[in-house]
């Protein structure tokens, strides 16, 4: 894998020649040739993956390509051969937790990542191990992990590679020995703040945000040096609470604009205000910028983060920033003011779509973002070309000339609970979307979960915990009827969506079993391909979404899908592993339990017959290990508090769909002591499971135990709540 770099290093000679001040000298006599030189491995660089398309065996960066398209040119796994595509090897990860990773594969090498931000690398074709780095991670920063301790994979640069460390680091990493290159911590790490997207390279300089919102943080997209890890340029995506310059690349645009619409009250003066660069992050070669997803705000509910009701720029926005500099070029806000966590940080897609009178082409970004309209707006301008909602909606009726939404009055919730869609895990979350550019067609994991919204009377502004605004609790209830996990389950859909930007209208659409629906990859072969939370492998055909092959890959299959080719022959590669946002929260979903397994890159070819081994991880025993205790008004104290405190890792309702412990079925819930040390006295702390003692009272704590335990005895009474398989 070494390549001859002759003209590569003696453009770099003369380039050092000059900058020393040393004269021109005449070019070398063509008769002597320069000595040979050794390629650096994983030599990638801004041209090279720019001109991805011509090296299709490769996945450069998280998108496939700079502008993100997930859509291969490879074809010979394709509409008539992918009956005959079967399991070529697979490699377990180090985990037991979620993987949200795309592969990237350089030179018949893949980088890949998993929970805890473990980079690991392995020969393409056969999975050969070839290093692991293990980032030395507190696992008590899993606290700060809204949505799992995943990560989304790594970038490859100059010999190097990139990985965002949850607890906020940026590291860069030897691509050939895996060695630590250099370490920068881009957060306040006292802070919440947290890293589960993989970074972005554009002209030596390494693109990170963050994550951590929901806790109470200001979000930031910052650009360091690729070779020595500096701080090149920040960009805030709200003010901080003196409105005050920050030596940023965003205080002229903050000074012209955005301070304006902000308040000079609210918890958001406390918290920071939300806006975190979570995930999309896309270069624009065209108008070399860069263009970003923005977040939620902190808290989410505005009555609380900001009474003076403005829009908040810039929450819930798509920006664009000159890829040099950082400063602002422009800006499109998708959920004004927003008050229900529609983040706009989903993927985003460049595109040249045939939009004009005469089929002029447009250079356009694309976006499903969790509020449920499908965007295009000029990638030049930001202006908005059009909108469509592409999932049932309650919270608005359309979008007005501008793009901005038209809301119902009820949209901004007060007291009295109201059930909504999307709801804050949206109609579109992280699982990558993919467009076909020969059939002008997005593919859009889509999903239809509802929330119910209400305002949170206990409200007050504590950062470093989950401070949304928003009253969890609301509709829950320590004795639910009998059928409620039935129809909870019922009111769950999940879609795969073929759509078409042009006409903004679906083309066709599969139906899901499952709501939390996986990424999605585009090929010239016709096919499209994803997973499914249930572990099902699904490729369709492009065209019309008949569904043309499917493979059991035994766990949560929701990453995004990569394809390459190693001596001639076509890949297809996905990680997997059971966790993510929905799978902690969402246990109610799954009636059967979810089997443990640990996380795996399954990666397929033509002829495969490989075999996923099962996990072989024992099974619990599904009963109460305490007694039924508590009065009624401390079961419905204990169901408030384990709203508030707890439904975020181990499930709303106390259901658990295993990516955590399912409290209800826990020996530690038998034992009033055992438990408050655990919740209070954090002695777990080193699992992730950190000291409430600042939050919770030992009363609330045993009010929290004599629900859980409730809910044990009525699951096991009715025989109707899922339950956990794990520990």
């Amino acid at each position: 894998m070494t390549r001859n770099r002759i003209a590569a290093v003696a453009g770099i000679l003369s380039l050092a020649l000059a900058a020393c001040g040393a004269p021109r000298e005449p070019a070398e006599p063509a008769d002597i040739p320069a000595p040979e030189v050794e390629a650096q491995f994983a030599d990638v660089d801004t041209a090279r993956i720019l001109a991805a398309a011509d090296t299709p065996q490769e996945w450069l960066t998280y998108g496939g390509n700079y502008d993100e398209t997930r859509h291969s040119p490879l074809q010979k796994v394709n509409v008539e051969t992918v009956e005959r595509l079967g399991v070529a090897w697979t490699y377990d990860l180090r985990t037991a937790r979620g993987v949200e990773s795309t592969p990237i594969v350089v030179e018949g090498v893949m980088y890949v990542t998993s929970a805890w931000s473990v980079v690991y690398a392995l020969e393409a074709a056969t999975g050969e191990e070839l290093w692991v780095h293990e980032p030395d991670v507190d696992k008590s920063v899993g606290v700060n992990a809204c949505c799992d301790v995943v990560n989304r994979g790594v970038a490859v640069y100059d010999g190097k590679v990139y990985v965002g460390v949850i607890d906020g680091r940026l590291q860069a990493l030897d691509a050939e020995t895996g060695e630590l290159i250099w370490s920068t911590v881009t957060v306040d790490q006292s802070k919440p703040y947290t890293i589960t997207g993989a970074p972005r390279v554009v002209d030596g300089k390494v693109l990170i945000g963050n994550g951590g919102a929901e806790l109470g943080v200001r979000g930031y997209l910052s650009a360091y040096d690729a070779a020595t890890g500096k701080l090149v340029w920040r960009f805030y995506t709200v003010p901080n609470p003196e409105k005050q310059p920050d030596n940023a690349a965003s205080d002229a645009v903050f000074a012209e604009l955005a301070n304006d619409t902000w308040g000079d009250e609210g918890a958001w003066v406390e918290d920071g205000g939300g806006g975190t660069v979570w995930d999309s992050i896309v270069y624009d070669h065209v108008g070399d910028q860069i263009i970003f997803g923005v977040g939620n705000g902190s808290p989410w509910n505005r009555t609380f983060r900001d009474p003076a009701g403005g829009d908040n720029l810039f929450l819930s926005s798509i920006v664009a920033v000159d890829a040099e500099t950082g400063e602002y070029k422009w800006h499109f806000q998708t959920t004004p003011g927003d008050n229900w966590d529609y983040t706009a940080t989903q993927t985003i897609i460049l595109a040249d779509l045939p939009l004009g009178e005469n089929g002029e082409t447009r250079r356009v970004a694309m976006q499903a973002p969790k509020n449920g309209f499908f965007y295009v707006i000029d990638a030049a301008t930001g202006e908005f070309i059009s909108g469509e909602p592409f999932v049932p909606i309650t919270w608005a009726t359309g979008l007005d000339e501008n793009g901005r939404p038209v809301e119902v009055p009820t949209a901004r919730y007060g007291t009295t609970p109201i059930l909504q869609l999307p709801g804050a895990l949206g109609a579109h979350n992280w699982h990558p979307m993919a467009f076909n550019p020969e059939l002008n067609l997005a593919y859009i994991p889509a999903q239809e979960i509802p929330q119910a919204y209400a305002e949170d009377s206990r409200f007050f502004d504590d950062p470093a915990n989950w401070n949304t605004g928003s009253d969890f609790a609301a509709g829950a209830a320590p004795d639910l009827p009998p059928g409620t996990f039935e129809a909870i389950r019922a009111s769950l859909k999940g879609r795969l969506i073929a759509w078409d930007p042009i006409a903004q209208e679906p083309r066709w659409t599969v139906e899901h079993e499952n709501a939390w629906n996986g990424g999605v990859l585009s090929t010239a072969g016709g096919l499209v391909f994803q997973g499914k939370l249930g572990g099902e492998f699904v490729a369709y055909d492009a065209a019309t979404g008949e569904k043309l092959w499917a493979h059991d890959v035994k766990s949560g299959a929701a990453s995004g899908p990569a394809t390459f080719e190693v001596d001639g022959e076509q890949y297809v590669t996905i990680t997997t592993g059971w966790g993510s946002a929905y799978a902690l929260v969402a246990g109610m979903a799954y009636p059967d339990g979810v089997p443990p397994s640990v996380g795996k890159v399954v990666t397929f070819k033509l002829g495969g017959n490989e075999i996923i081994a099962d996990a072989g991880l024992p099974m619990i025993e599904r009963t109460p290990k305490g007694e039924d205790f508590g009065t009624t008004e401390m079961v419905a104290a204990g169901t408030v508090h384990f709203a508030r405190h707890c439904a975020v890792c181990h499930g709303q309702l106390a259901v658990s769909s295993g990516v955590l412990p399912d409290l209800r079925w826990s020996p530690i819930a038998a034992d009033a002591a055992s438990w408050d040390q655990v919740v209070r006295g954090g002695a777990l702390a080193s699992n992730g499971m950190v000291s409430f003692a600042e939050e919770l009272s030992e009363e609330e704590s045993e009010a929290i135990r004599a629900y859980v335990l409730r809910q044990a005895h009525n699951a096991t009474a009715s025989q109707e709540a899922p339950t956990s398989d794990q520990p």
